[in-house]
């Protein structure tokens, strides 16, 4: 558990004592500056509270008390410190100030460090005093600066006050500066003192004898007259007269800014300042002072972001700027960012525009757009984007056809020339490479925005990517005869110098076309038109001369896609495409960019080439530890592979008349068995159930292989977690199979032959309903694993809530006799075991869980299952869509899903009609037949959809996980944790976040815990006591109550958001065994540290005397509201029930 600054207090304290003590200058100056940062952290924690005392062996008040002797043994290394030693301390206070800039945060600081927790306000103003009164000129300026870093209390000295005051009309300038900087932070405080400070600013401003330095540093202090808003007018409207009666181009300058930092404070006097401004932007005025006109106005609209009115003046005197092409280009990139957010800001109440100023304004924006400096080019294409998504609708009304091609297209057309201008004009990669990629990054991001705007563009734009790879992969004699392209402009790119700007490239154009393609997708724009151009850039890609076989490779995988559904005529002769670049590149030795390539190819869902790349791996590695993980990844690749050959099997030879090689034909056959066989043109058709359980059985072989290169519990848990899911889930599918027995064509006159015995038809029955829990468990499960690994990329996320949708939809089809209460058999169907009562309604839990996962996807098939409902509501209960922190949208990924559910609740609701008019006798075996074939139905149509990879699976970084760290209350005894019997027992809690970046730590606003315990739970023996201890609880996929702990947690912290009380915070439950539960939830404020401290009180009263082990989940609050599960990743605690010392 790591210490609070509380606790490092004393340690703190002793360290700046002996540095300031010892005759080391050097090493007293050290120690004042690593002073600083611990405070500032101190300062970002709460209080030390009883409890939180008690866990760090802390005498309450001790805190403050160390606070107030490290802060006094600064102010004495001030007063009686060298230079250098003041200086020193003077920076830790001044950093302090510096580095927090947010208001919100600076004000916390203040109420809990500053005020709170130092009592010798007086003694610290006292001996910095002594040296202002004593001391030389620079002493006395830091003593000023230092009461200004202290102004949350100093401005409550009359003498400090007068200090302050007096200084500003000094006759050193050193002196005058120094107290400008205290009266301006004290000015920020209070009213009555800025309204005096106000007054002696006019009178200094005034004098012919204040020096020009002076009244420079004077100008800033109107920027702190924010305390309230009749001094902020007062200093604005004072300023201005200041400004109107001087004729000093610098101190305008210097006002100008100051005043404009003071309005963007205040919305009311915006507009005003804005008036202000714009006479400055005129021609008559020297070139410095248009620039700082310019430079206020980008304060105004694009830092701060103001909203107010905004008129045709405005505009137009901004677009004065871009016609003097001779001015400065920070000047021309300022006014085009100026403009952008006025039309980004205040759309809605934009002047009209006439038909001649509209065309003129494109036309300088396409002038600006093909401007040879980047940052002018970049600011001009924005506007012109954001011009072409947000106003160019109105062009149908107002006729603003300005072009012959829509202003859409001549955008990506004017980003496209862009991106072929930074190309060609590449002089030396090695030394621009960074910088050109990041303005290419730029421009394509342009792109993305326009089609998301856009749709129907898609297959425009991916035909203009295409061309402009044949462009850069083809620099020959057929590129020179393009009317755009003269011979002096080819830049010979088959050089060794550009093989890695090549490479780097085409990762980022392949990453855009792959986001692009996701875009598409969303907006159901994904059409053959899309897929031919998609086909066409991959051929211009392996036309092209210069390009390796990885990236052949990768592109080709694109194809794979399920974005493209059946818009690919065969499948596996893409795959074949993509196997013979793979073959190639793994000939070059380029083992890396191999392993890449793999694993790209298992997110495609391109399980033979992966499984073709891997095995190869495999062979060449050395170390046992990297065998075992390619071996694993093989076994895995084989299994999806062999899953993913079945259906196609089925089709016949469907390698006949594809162009491959002997060797490829004989990787099938050794590696995928009678697939492999039937792949060169055998006709034995395979068995799903044989398929499933051989899968099921590689899956385990792959967790084995995995547990071989293990050393601590905590490593690689998404890899096992993921493999043990996907394990359970194809052991289940075959488990039904098995119970079918599906390779059998009988299997269905067996069954109904066997339906004059009721108990065999209850049996059967009990079967699927044991099945539909499990399968609802992964489903959760699923939703568990996306919440449980923050950080997650978003294409993990969205193929995992696939995974768990398909969970869904198999426990709702093998659920099915539950949505028939007219069965005879129906009340004596058992439910799940581990639902509590108030949830033992299977049908409307399967119906409301795959309800509240298609809430966004299908609204037509949402109504049908809302039908299904007893109470024909909308659910109640959809946890999966919040903890989750996805949300499934619709697009061609989970189209093949959806028909499959569409299909399943249309048989179940026309089946429901049917049973209605059918006599109680025949009701079970026309549900037993009809419910088995509907079953087997989904399940082989569930088994054509391809399976992917998450991106997740290959990052091994260490989970951010929580660890628990639990202290009796009992002050005399810490050691352990004992309870009398009959007694509750009290704890205080320690809760900290584990492997997450300071980010994120910061990013949280709570933390949340469930302890809970039962009888059961009671341990045995010793040696099983200290066997639990050592051993780590991160392995979920081995806990059986971890799905259920995490919906009663994430259903406390719900109702702790909506501020209800209905859900209690403590109670008890009692299991299917009576055995009787009780839970606790806990509640914790994180420091910045991610650590949250608290105190809770356990119901044991009714244990027995023994030693019992409490399990415990806990879950944090991102500042987007997100619900993320933290796995535990520390032992559980334990706790003994002693006898009681009173009868």
């Amino acid at each position: 558990m790591d210490k609070i600054s509380a606790a490092c207090a004393m340690e703190w304290s002793i360290q700046l004592d002996k540095a300031l003590r010892s005759s080391n200058p050097a090493l007293a100056v050290e120690t004042i500056l690593q002073t600083g940062p611990r405070l500032e952290q101190w300062g970002q924690e709460p209080e030390a509270t009883k409890a939180l005392c008690s866990i760090f062996g802390l005498v309450p008040g001790e805190d403050r008390l160390f606070a107030n002797a490290i802060l006094l043994r600064l102010a004495d290394a001030f007063r009686f410190g060298d230079k250098k030693i003041r200086l020193s301390v003077v920076r830790i206070f001044l950093t302090s100030i510096r580095c927090n800039r947010s208001k919100k945060l600076r004000k916390q600081k203040r109420r809990t460090f500053l005020n709170s927790r130092v009592y010798n306000h007086e003694e610290l103003l006292r001996r910095v005093k002594v040296v202002f009164d004593t001391g030389d000129v620079e002493s006395r300026a830091m003593a000023l600066v230092l009461f200004g870093c202290w102004a949350d209390f100093a401005k409550d000295s009359a003498e400090i006050r007068y200090l302050v005051l007096s200084s500003m009309v000094s006759s050193n300038i050193l002196e005058v500066k120094a107290s400008l900087f205290a009266a301006s932070r004290f000015c920020e405080l209070t009213d009555d003192f800025a309204s005096v400070v106000l007054e002696m600013m006019v009178n200094m401003m005034a004098s012919p004898e204040t020096l020009p330095a002076v009244r420079l540093g004077g100008a800033s202090v109107f920027t702190r007259m924010v305390c309230s808003y009749s001094v902020s007018k007062r200093a604005y409207k004072t300023g201005i007269k200041l400004v109107l009666d001087s004729s000093e181009e610098n101190f305008i300058i210097a006002m100008l800014v100051s005043l404009s930092k003071l309005v963007s404070k205040s919305t009311s006097l915006i507009s005003e300042q804005v008036d202000v401004l714009l006479p400055y932007l005129s021609q008559e005025n020297s070139w410095q002072m248009r620039e700082t006109a310019l430079k206020c106005l980008h304060l105004l609209f694009v830092k701060e972001g103001c909203c107010s009115p905004v008129n045709m003046h405005v505009i137009k005197a901004v677009f004065s700027i871009l016609h003097e092409l001779e001015l400065p280009s920070v000047m021309h990139c300022g006014a085009l960012q100026i403009l952008h957010k006025i039309f980004l800001l205040t759309l809605p109440n934009l002047p009209s525009f006439e038909k001649l100023e509209f065309d003129h304004l494109l036309a300088i924006l396409e002038n600006a757009a093909q401007s040879p400096i980047m940052s002018k080019c970049l600011a001009a294409l924005r506007i012109l984007t954001d011009i072409s998504s947000k106003l160019w609708a109105r062009k149908n009304s107002e006729s603003f056809a300005v072009y012959s091609s829509p202003l859409p297209l001549r955008v990506i057309s004017l980003v496209m020339a862009q991106l072929r201008s930074l190309v060609k004009q590449l002089p030396d990669p090695c030394q621009t490479s960074s910088r050109i990629f990041h303005e290419i990054k730029s421009l394509l991001k342009l792109i993305l925005q326009l089609v998301g705007e856009h749709p129907d563009l898609g297959a425009t734009m991916l035909g203009e990517i295409g061309s402009f790879i044949k462009y850069f992969g083809t620099p020959n004699e057929n590129v020179l005869a393009s009317k755009h392209i003269a011979s002096s402009e080819v830049l010979d790119f088959e050089g060794d110098m550009y093989q890695a700007f090549r490479s780097k490239l085409l990762s980022h154009i392949h990453r855009f076309v792959a986001t692009c393609l996701q875009i598409l997708n969303e907006a159901g724009a994904i059409t053959t038109n899309v897929f031919d151009k998609v086909q066409l850039l991959v051929k211009h890609l392996h036309h092209g001369r210069i390009f390796d076989c990885y990236t052949r490779t990768v592109y080709s995988l694109l194809l794979h896609s399920r974005l493209f559904g059946i818009l690919i005529e065969h499948p596996f002769k893409q795959e074949l495409a993509t196997l013979e670049h793979a073959c190639k590149m793994l000939s070059e030795r380029d083992n890396w960019h191999s392993y890449k390539a793999g694993i790209y190819a298992t997110n495609q869902g391109a399980w033979i080439t992966a499984t073709f790349i891997f095995a190869e791996l495999m062979s060449r590695v050395q170390s046992e530890s990297c065998y075992c993980w390619f071996k694993s990844l093989v076994q895995f690749s084989h299994s999806e592979a062999k899953l993913w050959l079945s259906p196609l099997a089925k089709q016949g030879s469907f390698l006949e008349g594809s162009v491959g090689t002997n060797e490829l034909l004989a990787f099938l056959k050794d590696n995928f068995g009678e697939l492999g066989q039937d792949a060169a043109g055998n006709d034995d058709v395979p068995n799903y159930r044989d398929v499933l359980v051989g899968a099921y059985k590689n899956v385990c072989s792959s967790i084995e292989t995995l547990e071989r290169v293990i050393i601590s519990r905590k490593a690689f848990c998404f890899q096992r977690w993921f493999f043990s899911l996907r394990a359970k889930l194809l052991g289940a599918v075959g488990e039904i199979l098995e119970v079918l027995d599906t390779s059998k064509q009988e299997t269905f006159s067996i069954i109904i032959e066997v339906q004059n015995s009721a108990l065999t038809n209850i049996k059967c029955l009990e079967k699927f309903t044991q099945f539909s829990c499990r399968l609802n468990r992964l489903a959760k499960e699923f939703n568990m694993i996306n919440s449980s690994f923050i950080g997650m990329d978003c294409e993990s996320l969205k193929i995992i809530a696939r995974l768990a949708l398909s969970c869904s939809l198999l426990a709702f089809s093998a659920g099915f006799p539950h949505f028939f209460p007219n069965l005879p058999a129906y009340k004596y169907l058992r439910t799940c075991e581990r639902e509590h009562s108030q949830q033992s309604n299977l049908s409307s839990m399967l119906l409301q869980d795959l309800l509240g996962r298609l809430l966004h996807i299908d609204h037509e098939v949402s109504m049908d299952l809302c039908k299904l409902l007893d109470n024909g509501g909308c659910p109640t209960k959809c946890s999966h869509l919040q903890s989750g922190n996805y949300i499934l949208k619709s697009g061609h990924e989970v189209k093949d899903i959806l028909d499959i559910i569409r299909y399943a609740v249309s048989t179940v609701m026309h089946l429901q009609i049917e049973t209605n008019r059918i006599q109680n006798e025949a009701i079970i075996s026309h549900v037993t037949k009809n419910g088995v074939e509907l079953l087997l139905e989904i399940i082989r149509k569930w088994l054509q959809i391809p399976f992917q990879m998450p991106k997740q699976f290959f990052n091994t970084r260490p989970i951010i996980g929580s660890e628990l760290f639990v202290y009796s209350t009992d002050s005399r005894n810490q050691s352990q944790i004992t309870v009398s019997s009959g007694l509750h027992l009290s704890l205080n809690l320690c809760l900290q976040l584990r492997n997450a970046s300071p980010e994120l730590s910061l990013g949280l606003t709570k933390l949340y815990c469930v302890l809970y315990s039962r009888v059961s739970f009671q341990k045995q023996s010793h040696r099983e006591r200290n066997n639990e201890e050592m051993e780590s609880q991160c392995q979920p996929w081995e806990s059986e109550e971890i799905v259920e702990m995490n919906e009663k947690l994430f259903q406390y912290v719900t109702e702790c958001a909506k501020k209800t009380t209905s859900y209690g915070k403590r109670f008890r439950d009692d299991d299917m065994n009576d055995d009787q539960m009780m839970y606790e939830f806990v509640c914790f404020e994180p420091n910045a540290k991610g650590q949250g401290f608290s105190s809770c009180v356990l119901d044991v009263s009714h244990f027995p005397v023994g030693c019992y082990r409490v399990e415990w989940y806990s879950c944090c609050i991102d500042n987007e509201g997100s619900y993320w599960s933290l796995l535990p990743l520390n032992s559980r605690p334990v706790f003994t029930v002693q006898e009681s010392l009173f009868v």
